[in-house]
């Protein structure tokens, strides 16, 4: 397909697609929602698929042709990889390469020698926050989970005690902070100020995970009391390496993408002229895009070739880490589609009418429009995706500071309770060796306080700015 037939595309997808009353764009939402629902939680089809077909079933009883349907739904897909792609494909190489140089280890190694008994819940909550920054939250728990074990076993910690920190770090990050998936395409889908938004989304994340992270952990240690299983404890990732990066290099890598960001975030604030040549420099070096690249060429010699990797097994880690994202690229871009397609149908302005006519904050709309949404299909991504979708239009007037913390509302409602139809759930539960009780009562519990808890300081500094 050319380029001009993308744009034409698009273009006719920015028109109306329906022009059905809000109680029957109301029921099409509702139905749409519920076959994404059925599809993954009863058939257990993959999100992507289930998004397109959840799709096209929202146009149609919209009363959509199904042209323009798929029309709206390829339109809104192209525009979402387009703008986010990329950068999960530069978070996933940082990533790996975080990962197989030892990075990470050394990170882990340097702050725990550090670390005293009684700051070691404090120790892993920080440990997985840096980690965390970059990397998918799977691939976050898979990196942490030995160190966890190993430091629950070593030192004789009851596993709640030092795997919740964690997982509140690791949560919390693939929520609110960009470069993740969902808080990229909210960004995206709201127009957002993506700098601005970082660091609000930072100013919220300290306390929610000193909260959900040392501080629950206390509680959670006493509900459930278990010993590491010995099963999962595996080896060490990078005991093959002969030597690793240092921890000031790995540091600088991992937080060069977060400063180049915030510095441009500062430098608009400060200066506010987009001719002025300072800000026209940080505008391009602060973007996601150079922003990853260079955290990334820059981990090719602070992490890989620290690590003594030759030039083949530099390129071989580049090439492994992207294979694993195929899957979250659809299901974002089908997410991406499936927002457009509402948008597209008129569901944006029926929500901005009964908004209007509930006086329903909109801070808090998006946030209960992402929650119902992760209860009933268990996926944070697809939760932020479809909420961001449907709250667009409240964002339109919003000031740069709200409109930042509708995104940051929007990711703390997709966290909250995970239960049986997330597969971060299954993860825990296996990891840790509990039952699904137990699993309920410290990881569920978790997520909950995370989300209530970051909206309540986003609902404060909504008063405050």
């Amino acid at each position: 397909m050319t380029s001009l037939s993308v744009e034409m595309l698009a273009a006719d997808a920015a028109e109306p697609i329906t022009s059905a009353g809000n109680a029957q764009l109301g029921i099409a939402v509702l139905a749409g929602i519920a076959v994404i629902v059925l599809l993954i939680t009863r058939l257990r089809m993959h999100a992507f698929l289930a998004l397109t077909l959840g799709s096209l079933a929202l146009g149609s009883f919209a009363g959509a042709a199904p042209a323009d349907t798929i029309a709206s739904f390829t339109a809104g897909l192209g525009s979402t990889v387009a703008s986010v792609g990329v950068l999960i494909a530069l978070g996933a190489i940082l990533g790996k390469l975080l990962a197989d140089s030892g990075g990470a280890d050394q990170i882990v190694d340097t702050i725990l020698a550090r670390a005293s008994r009684g700051a070691m819940p404090w120790a892993m909550v920080l440990i997985a926050s840096i980690i965390g920054l970059p990397l998918f939250f799977e691939v976050g728990i898979v990196l942490m989970i030995p160190v966890v074990l190993l430091v629950a076993k070593r030192g004789n910690f009851s596993l709640m005690r030092i795997g919740i920190p964690a997982l509140a770090g690791l949560s919390v990050m693939h929520g609110l902070i960009p470069p993740h998936p969902g808080p990229l395409v909210a960004i995206d889908a709201l127009d957002a100020n993506l700098g601005v938004t970082l660091a609000l989304g930072v100013l919220v994340a300290i306390p929610t995970v000193v909260i959900a992270g040392p501080v629950f952990a206390r509680y959670a240690a006493r509900w459930v009391d278990i010993e590491p299983p010995e099963k999962m404890i595996p080896q060490r990732p990078s005991e093959d390496l002969d030597r690793r990066p240092s921890f000031a290099a790995t540091l600088v890598t991992i937080l060069l993408p977060v400063v180049l960001m915030l510095l441009k975030a500062f430098v608009e604030i400060v200066t506010d002229d987009p001719e002025n040549s300072v800000q026209r420099v940080t505008d391009v070096v602060g973007s996601p895009l150079i922003a990853l690249l260079a955290a990334v060429l820059l981990g090719m010699f602070t992490l890989g070739r620290a690590a003594g990797f030759t030039k083949g097994r530099l390129a071989g880690t580049v090439e492994k880490s992207l294979a694993p994202i195929a899957g979250i690229l659809l299901i974002v871009g089908a997410g991406g589609g499936f927002k457009q397609t509402l948008i597209d149908a008129g569901v944006g302005q029926m929500i901005l009418d009964f908004s209007e006519n509930w006086s329903i904050p909109a801070l808090l709309l998006g946030w209960l429009i992402a929650v119902a949404i992760r209860l009933a299909t268990g996926s944070a991504t697809v939760a932020t995706i479809s909420a961001a979708g449907l709250v667009a239009p409240l964002a339109a007037d919003m000031s740069t500071a709200h409109a930042a913390l509708l995104v940051l509302a929007v990711g703390a409602g997709s966290l909250f309770f995970s239960h049986v139809n997330d597969a971060g759930f299954w993860l825990v539960k296996e990891y840790f060796g509990m039952d699904v009780g137990q699993t309920v009562k410290t990881w569920s519990v978790m997520e909950t306080i995370i989300s209530v808890v970051a909206m309540a300081f986003i609902m404060l500094l909504s008063l405050l700015l």
